[in-house]
């Protein structure tokens, strides 16, 4: 008996081994193709049960920090962009002002228009 319990070990121990490198490698694709990595996905293009995933120390260890990477990456990206409201304020009234420019400057041109047509009549 305890021959067979040895091949049922060394048997677990190839397809934990197997199954491990399978999910590195599929780790691996996720940072270099810059897609999401979580449990989920994981799982699903490795092949590997989620239970898997999390009860192996290691792997749910990698999973979560790369994940709060990609998080704060995506966070600090928008924080870039993000705008107070004073600076917003003083957007929206640059534009204000640049409208009532061009509204002038296209009145103008309408009187001009108007003159112009009027020279054209008398010509006529």
């Amino acid at each position: 008996m305890a021959g067979s319990t040895k091949g049922l070990k060394e048997y677990a121990k190839n397809k934990s081994k197997i199954t491990l490198e399978k999910v590195d490698k599929v780790i691996r694709e996720l940072s270099l193709t810059e897609q999401k990595i979580n449990f989920n996905s994981v799982s699903q293009l490795s092949g590997v049960s989620k239970t898997f995933l999390y009860n192996n120390k290691d792997i749910k260890k990698r999973i979560e920090e790369l994940r709060d990477k990609q998080v704060n990456k995506t966070m600090n990206q928008r924080a870039k962009y993000d705008k107070t409201s004073k600076s917003k304020d003083v957007i929206i009234l640059a534009k204000d002002k640049r409208i009532k420019q061009l509204e002038d400057e296209n009145k103008k041109l309408k009187e001009q228009l108007e003159v112009l047509r009027g020279k054209l009549y008398e010509k006529v």
